[in-house]
């Protein structure tokens, strides 16, 4: 009997669909094998220039230590300067004073253990207990804290045998943490302005989109999909604005004792007074869709007052957006910006000009709607003092 046509087509097909599956398998197993070592791996790289700083301040530290005491190595004076070297000036001057700190205290309980109860052999356990405790005692950062048995257990280790030992670990440690804030100092200090300002534009323009998705729920029927989809959304703007402030946190570390500070204080500044605007207009239009989401009955886009609200949150969100087109620009650039905006007409949204012209006129709302509507009425009332004064500050209204 002859074989079918087909048959070799088929059975190659077998053969290619046996050796797909066997080399998904192998991918698999070598993503499984590769999951330990991806948890101790970070999202971000560290920039590559952090890295050469520190490798500058550690052989810089340990040439300069060398030169001082020619006869130790420089162990110690390296390893501070590796340590202290960190993302920004601030935190290299704190992390310099912390270690430095918990090296002397730890010299002198080593050199108190020793000279009241001599050379035993617990002694060095005795001293990392006691050295803990008075981290702890006195609020030590954990730095310092854990700085101060390391080094009473060196000394009282090393340092028995090694004439001047402790007062050369001081010293080196010293010498080491100051190269490091110098360095980080004066090599191109960071300075994080960039992820705050973007992470705070983030957040406005979020603002907006959610306020454009209030405005539909109040003008035109809508599912219940839509409206716990809203309300999910507008809950993610917490998230959101946490980031933000962090961001602004740590932009504001970096330029603490950073020589560039000076041209980037301005832009800061604005950054952080459009987040605390943003703040309250995130709690107001929280507030909004929560109140939808709970009293929200299929007749309130046929209320006149709720269509006039829904108007308002659009206009609410282009002027928004607006403020966020102007955030970050110098005052020639906004001023520049401003004059290329066509104005409103007859309070319209066709143009790029502030739509926030007048306040609304509200009418009477149905009784079965009046709660929804007067609180909707006054988280508007707040969201549009809010951005009208965004407004009046980063452009002409």
């Amino acid at each position: 009997m002859s074989a079918h046509p087909d048959d070799g087509t088929r059975r190659r097909g077998d053969g290619d669909r046996s050796r797909s599956r066997g080399s998904g398998r192998w991918s698999a197993a070598a993503r499984a094998s590769l999951a330990p070592a991806r948890a101790f791996q970070i999202s971000t790289r560290t920039s590559l220039l952090q890295v050469l700083k520190t490798a500058a301040s550690a052989v810089l530290a340990w040439l300069i230590c060398s030169l001082i005491a020619p006869g130790q190595i420089p162990v110690f004076g390296a390893i501070a300067a590796i340590i202290v070297v960190q993302p920004s000036v601030n935190q290299s001057f704190s992390r310099a004073i912390e270690r430095s700190i918990g090296v002397i205290m730890g010299v002198v309980v080593a050199y108190l253990a020793a000279l009241v109860f001599g050379a035993p052999s617990w002694l060095i356990l005795a001293a990392i207990v006691v050295s803990l405790l008075l981290g702890w005692a006195l609020r030590f950062p954990q730095s310092s804290t854990v700085q101060i048995p390391i080094s009473a257990m060196l000394v009282l280790s090393i340092g028995a045998q090694t004439p001047g030992y402790a007062a050369a670990r001081i010293l080196e440690t010293i010498i080491g943490a100051a190269i490091g804030v110098f360095i980080n100092w004066l090599i191109v200090p960071p300075v994080a302005l960039q992820p705050a300002h973007d992470a705070v534009t983030a957040l406005g323009r979020e603002l907006a989109g959610t306020m454009d998705g209030l405005a539909v729920a109040l003008s035109a029927p809508t599912d219940d999909a839509f409206r716990t989809t809203l309300l999910v959304e507008a809950r993610l703007l917490r998230p959101m604005q946490a980031k933000a402030q962090k961001a602004l946190d740590a932009a504001e570390d970096s330029l603490r004792f950073n020589p560039r500070r000076s041209g980037h204080r301005e832009r800061l500044t604005s950054d952080i007074a459009l987040q605390a605007r943003l703040g309250i207009v995130v709690t107001r239009v929280l507030g909004m869709a929560r109140a939808v989401n709970d009293h929200f009955d299929e007749t309130l886009h046929e209320e006149p007052t709720a269509r006039a609200i829904a108007e308002e949150l659009r206009r609410a969100a282009h002027d928004l957006r607006l403020v966020m087109d102007h955030a970050g620009l110098s005052a020639a650039e906004s001023a520049r910006l401003a004059e290329e905006d066509t104005l409103t007409v007859d309070g319209g949204l066709a143009g790029d000009g502030p739509a926030l012209t007048a306040p609304i006129q509200a009418i009477v709302p149905d009784p079965a709607h009046w709660i929804l509507i007067g609180s909707l009425l006054e988280d508007l009332r707040r969201v549009r003092e809010e951005i009208v004064g965004a407004t009046d500050v980063d452009g002409p209204h």
